[in-house]
């Protein structure tokens, strides 16, 4: 059995980039298995896992790109089949850098806390700044109608109880929603949750896992142990990641509720009284 699983889903990914993150797996002190699920096109990365040489480490070339769900399901169904491969997971994204000792401190807290289900460590970018990627559940205006409101003093203030920007992100709290870039599970939680929602091809799918485990388990943001994160924002550059975006967001609320949606509201308030007593705000 392994310590700790992970996977990394790739789609033409930079080499520097996935070299950056293996070598970081590389000085965890842990017994794991970290898997590359490629989604590309052409299986160009294989050549790079030969110099690798790391028995540790197996790239899966999946010869199609059905999502990065999807990409992820491939690892997860292992899990699903067999939990004693791993006591956790960890889903990660390829623009990630973490120092050493980061993984084993996260692990060390889970085993103490039974009840959390998943986890996540404190955000900053590659400049040290602070990002905050926690989350309420959303409405259609904090995803979709945003975007073109045009008043920016009232988007500002969405965006401040939405990302909980009125929370003291140096405490360990339960929160709504957790960053997609780190996702942290204890792995016998895909058995009773299964896997990522495969309807959705990009974006949402790690809201839609998230809100699922906080049905049955605590989902907690944990500061005592931090990331690097080069977050790219890609939906904000792009027209055709914003409509992935937009579609993904619909696809979301046509399965959890639109604006009459009484478990988000319920969590929110809850989150909300807990760490800042602001009451009802939706």
């Amino acid at each position: 059995m392994y310590d700790i699983t992970a996977c990394i889903v790739t789609y033409n990914t930079p080499i520097n980039n996935l070299e950056k993150i293996i070598k970081c797996f590389q000085k965890i002190k842990l017994n794991f298995k970290l898997w590359i699920s490629d989604n590309s096109e052409m299986n160009d990365l294989k050549n790079l896992f030969k110099k690798i040489d790391d028995t540790r480490i197996e790239y899966i070339f999946n010869n199609s790109n059905k999502g990065f769900g999807a990409g992820h399901n491939v690892i997860i169904n292992k899990l699903i089949s067999n939990p004693e491969i791993s006591e956790f997971h960890l889903i990660i994204n390829a623009d990630i850098f973490f120092e050493e000792k980061t993984v084993e401190k996260i692990v060390a807290y889970m085993k103490k806390h039974k009840e959390i289900g998943q986890i996540g460590p404190k955000i900053k970018d590659f400049d040290g700044e602070f990002n905050y990627t926690c989350r309420l559940f959303p409405t259609p205006v904090n995803l979709i109608f945003r975007r073109f409101l045009p008043f920016k003093n009232v988007v500002k203030k969405m965006d401040y109880d939405y990302e909980m920007r009125w929370a003291n992100f140096n405490e360990i709290m339960e929160v709504p929603i957790l960053s997609g870039c780190f996702i942290f599970v204890r792995t016998s939680v895909f058995k009773k949750i299964g896997g990522f929602d495969e309807r959705f091809f990009m974006y949402m799918e790690d809201y839609d896992l998230c809100r699922r485990i906080g049905k049955k388990y605590k989902v907690v943001y944990y500061p005592e142990a931090e990331i690097f994160h080069e977050h790219g924002k890609a939906s904000y550059k792009s027209k055709k990641m914003m409509i992935f975006h937009i579609k993904s967001a619909i696809k979301y609320f046509n399965k959890w509720g639109w604006f009459f949606d009484k478990e988000r509201k319920i969590k929110n308030d809850e989150i909300r009284k807990k760490y800042n007593n602001l009451g009802g705000n939706e």
